[in-house]
């Protein structure tokens, strides 16, 4: 039986790589997939690369849209922000506080809605990272509006898409001018340790540093509240390893929250564009998959492979045997170039919170979450999850 709470509705198939009829590739095995993200014969594709592509030659991509020797070389240059022990020296103190901060919300009101709590959590520790420490009030109400529940597509021939249209670039302004541009005035005057001093170095202006901001707030901002959310659904769920993630060490608690991420990722589908042919290992030996075409990786699939992680994929067992070369979280933080540079920061700040939410006595879920799907990436949102305690 499936202990996932996320259906995104997979597909029953054992096969790891197959075409499909509208000529996409689809890698649903586990070896397959890495492959296929760690490959330098491929390029980024799908996370909306196509609004990307439409702006000028002269503005400098943001980094998860760039590939190839200056991808490689920015990776290796801001490395030093995401490594573990920055994370723990620099970043534990402040995750603790900010946790303690929202859970002081709760203790005081008696319940809350998780989203909320976890959303200002993440929001607060990824702008540490990244330098947004001079915003004016309301970053949660502007990345809200940013990053909808449900996208509409911007145009011109109709009502919706003129509103649609507006409405992202009012949201971009809000951001640029409430986070980026404070931010960014404070750093030309005197430099910081932190990301944005180190792309002012680089010499990017307030509009490609704007890019980068917004892409490290949807990779560390919302996808990290969902996880929250999930995890927290999980352990109200589940008595027996409620218990056992309140009793273990540090060490033990990231596993069983590795586990939950290999079950429950997040975007559940990453997407590559090949740039030459490119082999990939297949049910009946090497499938090669010609130059130009769209591969989709399927992460929810290869993280239940059980060449890769054993039995009963689908079931929670951290720490569970792995073959060689897997992860323990799956796929779910990418692979290859584009591996996310955050997984560290999210795993730390989830358990901060994780741990100090379930400590609190009389705990209960009074309202489950209400699930929907971002289909362009097979992403899941979850909202309404409201958490009380027993007086």
């Amino acid at each position: 039986m499936s202990a996932r709470k996320v259906d995104r509705g997979d597909p029953e198939t054992a096969c790891p790589v197959e075409q499909g009829p509208d000529g996409v590739w689809r890698v649903r095995g586990y070896e397959a997939g890495r492959a296929a993200l760690r490959s330098t014969d491929t390029r980024q594709a799908g996370l909306g690369i196509e609004t990307i592509e439409k702006l000028p030659a002269k503005i400098r991509r943001p980094v998860l849209y760039r590939d190839g020797p200056e991808h490689r070389g920015h990776r290796r240059r801001t490395a030093r922000y995401f490594t573990a022990r920055r994370v723990d020296e620099h970043y534990r103190d402040l995750m603790v506080r900010i946790a303690e901060e929202q859970l002081d919300r709760l203790r005081r009101d008696g319940t809350a809605h998780l989203s909320e709590l976890s959303f200002a959590l993440a929001i607060d520790v990824t702008k540490a990272v990244i330098g947004l420490t001079d915003s004016r009030p309301g970053t949660a109400r502007r990345l809200e509006r940013f990053f909808p529940e449900k996208f509409g597509k911007p145009g011109f021939t109709s009502f919706s898409g003129v509103y649609w249209f507006f409405r992202q670039n009012f949201s971009w302004l809000a951001v640029y001018f409430g986070d980026v541009r404070p931010a960014v005035r404070v750093r030309r005057r005197e430099s910081r340790d932190d990301l944005i001093s180190h792309l002012i170095e680089e010499g990017c202006s307030n509009s490609e540093i704007l890019g980068e901001c917004l892409t490290f707030a949807a990779a560390g901002m919302v996808t990290t509240r969902e996880f929250i959310n999930v995890a927290a659904w999980h352990l109200f769920s589940d008595e027996g390893l409620r218990e056992r993630y309140l009793a273990a060490e540090e060490p033990a608690r990231f596993a069983i929250l590795h586990e939950l991420l290999r079950l429950e990722p997040v975007i559940g589908n990453l997407k590559r564009r090949t740039t030459a042919p490119v082999e990939l290992p297949g049910a009946d030996g090497p499938v090669v998959i010609p130059a130009g075409a769209l591969i989709d990786v399927a992460v929810t699939a290869a993280n239940v492979d059980p060449h890769a992680v054993g039995d009963a994929p689908l079931a929670v067992c951290p720490a569970r045997p792995l073959a060689e070369g897997t992860s323990t979280a799956g796929l779910s933080f990418g692979d290859g170039p584009h591996k996310c540079p955050g997984a560290h920061v999210a795993i730390q700040e989830s358990d901060i919170f994780l741990h100090r939410l379930f400590s609190i006595g009389n705990l209960r879920m009074q309202t489950p979450p209400r699930v929907s799907i971002n289909e362009e990436i097979s992403g899941y949102e979850l909202r309404g999850m409201v958490v009380t305690l027993d007086r």
